[in-house]
């Protein structure tokens, strides 16, 4: 996953009442009525539209499990904490498998020293051909910035990796990370601002991960041979734990059996005839202007490294860098 290392975030409604001349109060409850009408027919199609194979929750046990280190984990209310020592990191899951839609969690990062360290959030499939959408935020030494690093795998191959600061101190407070994937497109956002996208090229001959069902997945683990300036700022154990936390855990997106075949899986999370998906509507097929300026600035502003222009790593151009549709 890293590039030395590939190892697998009311107010109160004020009304007042307004004495209306009894033949306008008629009209109005006339159009009231109709708006309603309206509304329920409205309702049912929404309804129908956005149910379908769709889950969303913010809480953590709804929709993830640990899946190492029980003991690393401290729950707090609506909080989970999970905890780096030189014991162990910590990880959990999400319970079901998805195709299409979109992931969030809300992560506040290692406060203060955090060399070495890594926090991933990241969606995954399984086995040797898998496809994979990484963050991964690298510590740092404390007063210097956190980096975050992305990746996206397409059967089995990584080495897309893209890092980037941010415009704000992720370790003060919480902040969103979200991985929005269709047919058309992989955006990661932070925030919801766009700082990375992955376009669909398969016409100029380019695998896209459309095809398997991926896993929600982070974790907390010492990668200090190469995190923190190429591995020579080494973990500070006794600095430990070092402690991610989360809350706001949303998944809206496809839902697939894990006994149904990823052909089966890619046609039911498909938009067809009455049943439409949201991922599949124009507003979801590429970014809006307003979207596009927003990475346009984020990578003039804040990406310290992009693979499509380490020559020394990669003397041939990758060949989706040389359509520039998932750099602009």
């Amino acid at each position: 996953m890293g590039i030395a290392s590939e190892a697998s975030q009311g107010r109160k409604l004020h009304s007042s009442v307004v004495k209306l001349p009894l033949p306008l109060s008629r009209e109005l409850l006339h159009l009231i009525s109709m708006a309603v009408s309206v509304f329920k027919v409205l309702g049912f199609f929404v309804g129908f539209f956005l149910i379908v194979g769709l889950v969303s929750s913010a809480k953590f046990d709804e929709l993830f499990q640990p899946s190492w280190a029980l003991d690393h984990f401290a729950y707090e209310g609506e909080l989970l904490r999970l905890k780096l020592d030189n014991y162990s990191g910590a990880g959990f899951q999400s319970k079901s498998k998805y195709m299409f839609g979109k992931v969030t969690v809300q992560i506040k990062l290692v406060e203060g020293d955090s060399a070495g360290t890594v926090t991933a959030f990241y969606m995954s499939s399984e086995g040797p051909i898998h496809n994979e959408f990484d963050f991964e935020f690298l510590g740092n030494t404390t007063g210097e910035p956190y980096l975050v690093q992305t990746n996206v795998f397409v059967n089995g191959v990584g080495n897309k990796e893209q890092r980037l600061n941010l415009w704000f101190d992720p370790t003060k407070d919480f902040h969103s990370y979200s991985l929005l994937w269709n047919q058309r497109q992989v955006v990661f956002l932070v925030d919801e601002t766009p700082i990375r996208l992955h376009t669909n090229m398969e016409n100029k001959g380019i695998p896209f991960p459309k095809d398997q069902a991926m896993g929600v997945y982070s974790s907390i683990w010492n990668a200090d041979d190469w995190a923190t300036q190429g591995g020579r700022v080494k973990t500070e154990w006794s600095h430990a734990p070092f402690v991610a936390s989360y809350k706001g855990f949303e998944i809206d997106a496809c839902e697939c059996p894990v006994s149904v075949a990823a052909a089966d899986n890619a046609k039911k999370c498909s938009s067809s005839g009455e049943k439409r998906f949201w991922w599949d509507e124009p507003a979801s097929s590429e970014l809006n202007t307003h979207q596009s300026h927003q990475l346009l600035w984020v990578k003039a502003n804040h990406m310290v490294y992009d693979y499509c222009s380490d020559a020394a790593r990669f003397p041939a151009t990758p060949p989706e860098c040389l359509h520039h549709s998932h750099r602009h």
